[in-house]
């Protein structure tokens, strides 16, 4: 999807995926190691903002303006302090062994981005570091509450254990289970978490 389209959509006045964060997210995020997050595709924040919650120091990217801008709004009137990135995830470059925490919550690429993102991801981590990712599964195109239309932009979890090589999985799992947040995603979904921890 374009800017356009995201720009678009949280433009509306209602945040699209609520102002609170994803429920895997929130389950785990006892496990988070202290220091510094990274949250790609973050949409209108709502994520980011809760890692900020839990002291961790947060960068937050996404392609689209509107949903930066929405996204500062919520830090502010939640008294977080959260670094707003506009990139491209294409071009964005995360770093090297510099995060000990990154987050990709239903972030839906095309295949050959997705793989390259994710290569990038796993080179960003720090020795030690957890990468927490939920996405949506072929599956999902049965169920039709959310996500992308197309299964080439949907991730099975072989997919991941694929771009994720080198990295240990501490949590990997296909499951249908109800997603509530905001209104596009709204019902029981197919959906792979994994948690993966770079080697020491």
């Amino acid at each position: 999807m374009n800017p356009d389209f995201w720009n678009q959509r949280y433009s509306e006045e209602l945040f699209a995926y609520g102002e609170e964060p994803n429920t895997f997210l929130a389950e785990v995020a006892d496990r988070l190691p202290p220091g510094r997050a990274l949250e790609i595709g973050c949409g209108q924040g709502r994520n980011a903002v809760f890692l900020a919650r839990h002291d961790l120091v947060v960068t937050a990217v996404d392609s689209s303006e509107i949903g930066l801008e929405r996204g500062a709004e919520l830090a502010a009137r939640q008294h977080v302090d959260v670094e707003w990135v506009h990139a491209d995830l294409n071009t964005f470059e995360p770093g090297h062994g510099c995060w000990e925490v990154i987050l990709s919550t239903f972030v839906h690429m095309p295949p050959d981005l997705r793989r390259k993102v994710h290569r990038r991801l796993v080179e960003a981590l720090h020795p030690g570091g957890l990468l927490v990712l939920e996405a949506y599964t072929p599956a999902q195109l049965g169920f039709g509450t959310g996500g992308p239309p197309v299964a080439a932009m949907l991730m099975s979890l072989e997919d991941l254990r694929d771009d994720f090589a080198g990295l240990e999985f501490e949590h990997a799992v296909e499951l249908v289970r109800p997603v509530h947040e905001g209104r596009y995603h709204a019902g029981d979904a197919a959906v792979v978490q994994i948690i993966a921890r770079k080697p020491v």
